[in-house]
């Protein structure tokens, strides 16, 4: 069952990351549209170079795009537009755009970068954003450098944008947070919905599906399972003369011995009341027959204890392969049947017989 949440957990964060890619197509489409009218009204309005170069950038970032409906790389994607975007801003702030509204456009990057990349990436890479501006600002001097701004802008500038960045940080910490505690409650919701809660075993519900699941996998390629029905003899009398503590406690020593005894591969689940099931992949009826008889004895020779008194516990059980069956409906209604069969034949065995079984029976006497 941990291998299933895993798996819910990783089809969740594909999903995620699906989305995210939707997100950075989106924002890719609009940033060439950006681009294009930009670039156009800066030509029209004769700053041919600074329309030319806005053009170039779109360059890229539809390489970008096509790249990523090529090939499905997100990782590539995404480190692919931030670094034009980073590129593009260097630019704008370096050269002042039109009119020297170049900065401005650092205030789209906060949002982008918390949301794109963890807080700690995001943090650093603002913080080399702001060393960037703060030298443009600091040394206008410097080869590649146009632009001249007044104190003025300068200090609302870093002052507005490190508002900003604090914002978006706060509000990607807190959702982050709150997405963990939903993961960890679906988590959490979704192994009680598969798992009994006394003994910690998979529940009906999930074995069946679990049946099912083998079923398709024996159907497509050919690989046996088999079943094994169990149910503790006399289970009733336990809680009659012990209580119902008695009985819980042994329901769950059966199920801790059980683990005991059965292979990662396999499954166990509380069937209902005091039955159990086993599910047992690639297992033919007498590799069945065999670990039932091992938990049939272990669970014999095993003390069953509450409160100081020791209360003897022993099983049946019915096996049933799938090669004896055509339907899941079959195969439990045989593993029935066996099961019916150990409890007429004197309890404590394991159905249909063998003849090693019938030597360890007979061996006691």
């Amino acid at each position: 069952m941990h291998d299933d949440l895993t798996l819910s957990q990783a089809l969740s964060t594909e999903h995620e990351e699906q989305q995210v890619s939707r997100l950075l197509t989106g924002a890719s489409v609009m940033a060439l549209l950006f681009l294009f009218g930009i670039g156009a009204k800066a030509w029209h309005s004769g700053n041919t170079t600074h329309g030319a170069i806005l053009w170039l950038f779109s360059v890229p970032i539809f390489l970008n795009m096509i790249w990523f409906a090529r090939t499905g790389n997100r990782d590539t994607q995404k480190a692919g537009l931030l670094t034009f975007a980073a590129m593009l801003l260097s630019y704008l702030i370096a050269t002042g755009g039109e009119s020297s509204t170049g900065p401005l456009w650092f205030y789209a990057l906060p949002p982008l970068l918390f949301f794109l990349t963890s807080l700690k990436a995001g943090t650093a890479i603002l913080l080399f954003c702001y060393l960037a501006a703060l030298i443009v600002f600091q040394f206008p001097d410097l080869p590649g450098i146009t632009a001249t701004y007044n104190n003025d802008f300068k200090i609302r500038f870093f002052a507005t944008l490190t508002f900003e960045s604090i914002f978006c940080f706060v509000l990607e910490a807190t959702r982050q947070s709150a997405r963990n505690k939903l993961v960890t409650f679906a988590q959490a919701h979704e192994h009680a919905a598969r798992t009994d809660e006394l003994t910690g075993l998979a529940n009906r519900r999930e074995m069946l599906n679990r049946l099912n699941t083998e079923f398709s996998r024996y159907q497509r390629a050919g690989h046996h399972f088999s079943i094994v029905l169990i149910d503790l003899d006399f289970f009733k009398q336990v809680n009659d003369n012990h209580g119902h503590d008695a009985g819980d406690k042994v329901l769950q020593r059966f199920a801790e011995v059980t683990h005991g005894v059965i292979r990662q591969t396999d499954v166990a689940a509380r069937w209902g009341g005091e039955e159990f099931m086993l599910l047992l992949p690639d297992t033919t009826l007498l590799q069945a027959l065999a670990l039932a008889e091992r938990l049939r004895s272990e669970i014999a020779s095993t003390a069953f204890t509450h409160n100081g008194t020791t209360m003897p516990v022993t099983l049946s059980a019915g096996v049933c392969s799938i090669s004896n069956a055509t339907s899941i409906n079959e195969l439990l209604k045989q593993a029935d049947v066996q099961l019916y069969s150990a409890k007429e034949g004197g309890r404590n065995r394991i159905s249909p017989r063998v003849r090693s079984q019938e030597k360890v029976q007979a061996s006691p006497t």
